[in-house]
């Protein structure tokens, strides 16, 4: 085992690995900006190395400071926890080039998912059902061909990336030929890598994902299932475990597909199989492979009674064997929300400032890097904490984190927790009714008037003269 592990991350994610560690005797290596100087996740770390100030670009992303970080503090391996360089293949080959261990597949592997028409390749051999579509296109010209094919509506996607970017739907040839090259010029300017596909698009579809882990001795274990469709410009919002209203044939279906999957690959370590599901037909299909932790992984915790940061570190030690003996047998019932500092009422604007006071429920497991008079700032990703709650059951499971949306409270920046209440609250998420376009429009009642207010105010301050009749309304 090693002695000492780089955590190659901030935030609560950083956070969650070092708690981890710290229970199985391995020393942390935190590192950090200037901007998260008083961080949680610096704070908890046995030691901490200064990146300097700026952006991620200058400071979580720069491979060769966070390199030098673990070479001069004498750390065996990186846990690169998700986001930043967790699919980096540079990074997990630069580590192999100085015997630091990446804490994840190695880049091979990496590489080999990363890019999604391959991936698409490596399910096909493995016989996971896919949507209909192609290969790497030449033109414009053979996309057109190719879409007629298919059938429309198709979606031309970049290879390269995520989270939604270079994605585009396409209802008929006309929307086609505007895309194109501006989903070649997108996936280029934001991944260096201009390739794109076409894919048949499910007008309703869900987003459902399987937990998988694979060792270097062969053995893979699949962990259950998670319902990842509530969606808001294809970034998760909440997350649960198990997905309700799923068949236990489409879900052993689902586990079979993934597994097949990570043994045609050999894969090891933490990933996931995202697929898919058309609820209309009881059919899913292959969506792609997050090689890394994800986000959501406490909901399979909570669930599974396992502890996959752990198993990551095994694994990477060489010390993981017998997983496929792992007898995955779900215990109740888990669910996620992601808390943001965010403005639901001006388009979702990211928020920052100084957080004057932060209370969260007993009632949730809490993932956070936040804390009383802790700064906000705009270079990083906004979202502030995971709350996790876990119940006997769903109906249980969406009471209690009602309560805990109830009884947490941060003061002094604006963030999405009553957004999420009132989400929980709606009639179609109660009833398990989700679906990944399932947010587009929705707006609250209270947060609708807020921003009646909102648009009022605003209005009286640069028209005062025409407001005036505006206050009869």
């Amino acid at each position: 085992m090693f002695s000492k592990v780089l955590i190659a991350n901030r935030g609560a994610i950083a956070v969650r690995i070092e708690r981890t560690l710290a229970k199985m005797g391995v020393k942390s290596v935190a590192v950090y900006s200037k901007a998260d100087r008083d961080s949680l996740h610096v704070e908890n770390a046995d030691e901490a190395v200064y990146l300097g100030e700026g952006t991620a670009k200058d400071t979580y992303l720069d491979v060769d400071k966070i390199i030098k970080a673990a070479l001069d503090t004498g750390a065996e391996a990186i846990h690169p926890g998700y986001g930043f360089l967790s699919e980096n293949t540079v990074f997990a080959a630069k580590c192999e080039e100085n015997n630091i261990k990446f804490v994840g597949p190695d880049s091979s592997q990496i590489k080999l998912f990363g890019l999604k028409h391959s991936a698409r390749e490596i399910a096909q051999k493995a016989n996971v059902p896919l949507l209909s579509g192609t290969g790497l296109l030449k033109g414009v010209d053979e996309a057109i061909v190719e879409a007629e094919k298919i059938g429309y509506p198709v979606m031309i996607k970049s290879t390269a990336g995520g989270g939604g970017i270079g994605i585009r739907i396409c209802e008929n040839k006309d929307e086609l030929v505007a895309s194109y090259d501006n989903v070649c010029h997108l996936a280029e300017s934001n991944f260096n890598d201009a390739g794109v596909f076409l894919e048949k698009y499910i007008r309703k579809a869900r987003h459902v994902e399987v937990q998988i882990f694979g060792n270097e001795y062969g053995e893979v274990a699949t962990l259950g299932e998670r319902d990842c469709s509530v969606q808001r410009r294809n970034q998760k919002v909440v997350e649960e475990s198990p997905a309700p209203n799923l068949s236990d044939t489409v879900r052993e279906q689902m586990y079979t597909a993934a597994k097949s999957l990570a043994k045609t690959s050999g894969y090891r370590s933490a990933g996931t199989v995202e697929f898919l599901y058309d609820e209309s037909d009881e059919k899913f299909y292959f969506l792609e492979v997050n090689t890394r932790l994800q986000v959501e992984h406490g909901i399979t915790e909570e669930v599974y009674g396992v502890d996959l940061v752990e198993w990551m570190i095994k694994e990477a030690a060489g010390e993981l064997k017998g997983i496929e003996e792992f007898k995955a047998v779900p215990n109740g019932h888990s669910i996620e929300v992601r808390v943001y500092a965010e403005d639901c009422i001006n388009n979702f604007r990211p928020c920052s400032g100084k957080i004057d006071d932060v209370t969260f429920s007993g009632k949730a497991r809490v993932e956070t890097w936040i804390r009383k008079n802790i700064e906000i700032s705009a270079l990083y990703d906004p979202m502030l904490a995971k709350l996790i709650v876990h119940a006997e059951n769903r109906e249980k499971a969406v009471e209690k984190m009602l309560d805990v949306l109830t009884e947490s409270k941060i003061y002094g920046i604006t963030t999405n927790l009553e957004y999420l209440k009132s989400l929980i609250l709606t009639g179609d998420y109660k009833d398990g009714k989700l679906f990944t376009k399932m947010l587009e429009g929705f707006l609250p009642l209270e947060l609708s008037s807020q921003m009646q207010r909102y648009i009022k105010i605003n209005f009286k301050r640069r028209f005062p003269v025409q407001a005036f009749a505006w206050t009869l309304i």
